[in-house]
């Protein structure tokens, strides 16, 4: 699926994505909703190519890339989507194991925000990602976070 216009729309609230949620619906999640809800980060955090864990999930072009880094609203709601997958990150602990789900969704958080956002906003999401699994000496498998350093 393209993004034709409706990743846009969704970012800048004023669109729905493939289940009829808004913006406003998925940033409303609790934390285990996130957890729970396999769908929604596609839309938050859209990339270039196809995911291959949600079949149908917005495509960006290179026409959504660019209105997307020019929306102030859809950089708005991306700064909203980061503060609030960094709050979860922050305060769950389930993702600080050896694999897990969350490490290919903050892959994607990653390279999204490089694409969209910027280096700083991806080195920063990234550093503190990295910093928490440091400081909880956690687990994580050196993939995953080899995945981080490189996305």
């Amino acid at each position: 699926m393209s993004g034709s216009g409706s990743i846009l729309a969704f970012l800048e609230g004023e669109g729905t994505d493939a289940r009829g949620r808004t913006l406003f619906d998925v940033l409303g999640f609790d934390n285990v909703a996130l957890e729970q809800t396999h769908d929604f980060i596609q839309w938050l955090f859209p990339l270039t190519e196809p995911s291959a864990a949600v079949p149908g999930s917005p495509v960006l072009s290179q026409d959504d890339v660019e209105a997307i880094r020019a929306s102030t609203m859809a950089q708005c709601a991306m700064a909203a989507a980061t503060d609030r997958m960094a709050l979860f990150y922050a305060t769950t602990h389930d993702w600080l194991m050896p694999n897990d789900h969350n490490h290919l969704r903050i892959t994607r958080i990653i390279r999204s925000l490089r694409l969209l956002r910027g280096e700083a906003e991806a080195d920063a999401f990234r550093d503190a990602i990295l910093a928490r699994v440091a400081a909880t000496r956690a687990p994580v498998s050196a993939r995953s976070r080899g995945y981080w350093e490189t996305a």
